[in-house]
C-alpha cells in the first residue's frame, strides 16, 4: 500500500502485531471507544446536555457515541446488575395488596411480568425511546426536526437516564432491603425528568419565554400519559384472563 490509506478498501497502511497491547487499545477504542465515545458523550449529557445534543444533530458527531448503541450498551449494564444482585428493578413501580388464591396467582403473573421486562431492559428502553419522541415530537414539531431526529434526542434522554441509574445503583442496592427502596428509587426517577426537562428546554432555545417552559413540560407528561394508558390496557388483559 502506498500512502497512509490502502486505495481500495480505505485501511490505515500503519497496521500493528496483535498482542496484549493490540487487544486493549481494541477494546478501549472498538467496544467502549473510551478516547472520543462513551466518556465523552456521558460528560457531555451531563454538564451541556441540550447543547450538545443538538450539535450531533446539525452534524458534530465524531467525538459522540452512536446513541443507539449507547442506549443498548448501557442497558445491558443495566440488566446484569439486577441480574447478578437479584433486584426486581421495577417492582417499585407498583404496589399490590390483596388476598386469595385468585390474588396470588395473579400478583405471581404481574410479578414475572416485571421481572422479564427487568431482566431485558434494553429491550424495554428501546420500545420507550419512540414513545418519549411522541411527546417532543409533537410540542415542537415546527423547529425543524424530523421524528427520527427526535428518536436520536430521545435515545441520548434514555442514555442520560440509564447513566444516572448506574452510578446512583450501589445506593438503591443498599437502601433495597430497607423501606427506604421505593423512595430512592422514585427520587432517582425525579432526578432523570429534571434532567430530561433541562436537556430538552436546552435543545429548543429557539422557542422563547415561557411557551418553552410549557411545551418542555407537556413534551414530558404525553409520554407518560401513553405509558398509563398502555399500562391499565395491559392490566385488564391480565385480569380477564386470570
Amino acid at each position: 500500500m502506498n500512502g497512509q490509506f490502502c486505495s481500495n478498501c480505505g485501511q490505515s497502511s500503519k497496521t500493528h502485531k496483535i498482542n496484549l497491547h493490540y487487544l486493549w487499545h481494541d477494546i478501549q477504542h472498538g467496544l467502549l471507544h473510551f478516547d472520543k465515545g462513551i466518556l465523552f458523550t456521558t460528560k457531555e449529557l451531563f454538564t451541556r446536555p441540550g447543547n450538545t445534543i443538538r450539535e450531533f444533530l446539525e452534524g458534530k458527531r465524531v467525538n459522540h457515541f452512536k446513541p443507539i448503541s449507547l442506549v443498548i450498551i448501557l442497558a445491558g449494564i443495566y440488566s446484569l446488575l439486577s441480574h447478578f444482585f437479584h433486584l426486581n428493578l421495577l417492582s417499585n413501580y407498583y404496589e399490590m395488596k390483596g388476598s386469595g388464591d385468585g390474588f396470588i396467582e395473579f400478583k405471581t403473573s404481574v410479578d414475572k411480568l416485571t421481572e422479564w421486562f427487568s431482566q431485558h431492559y434494553s429491550v424495554v428502553t428501546l420500545i420507550q425511546i419512540p414513545i418519549f419522541s411522541i411527546g417532543t415530537y409533537v410540542m415542537f414539531k415546527k423547529e425543524g426536526f424530523n421524528y427520527i431526529e427526535h428518536l436520536v434526542i430521545n435515545s441520548f434522554i434514555a442514555g442520560q437516564k440509564l447513566i444516572l441509574h448506574i452510578l446512583t445503583f450501589p445506593i438503591y442496592y443498599w437502601l433495597s432491603k430497607t423501606n427506604y427502596s421505593r423512595s430512592i428509587d422514585q427520587f432517582i426517577d425525579m432526578i432523570g425528568y429534571v434532567l430530561a426537562f433541562y436537556t430538552i428546554f436546552q435543545i429548543f432555545k429557539g422557542v422563547k419565554g415561557s411557551n418553552r417552559i410549557w411545551k418542555t413540560l407537556f413534551s414530558l407528561i404525553i409520554p407518560i400519559l401513553i405509558f398509563v394508558l398502555v399500562f391499565f390496557t395491559i392490566l385488564k388483559i391480565i385480569i380477564y384472563f386470570f
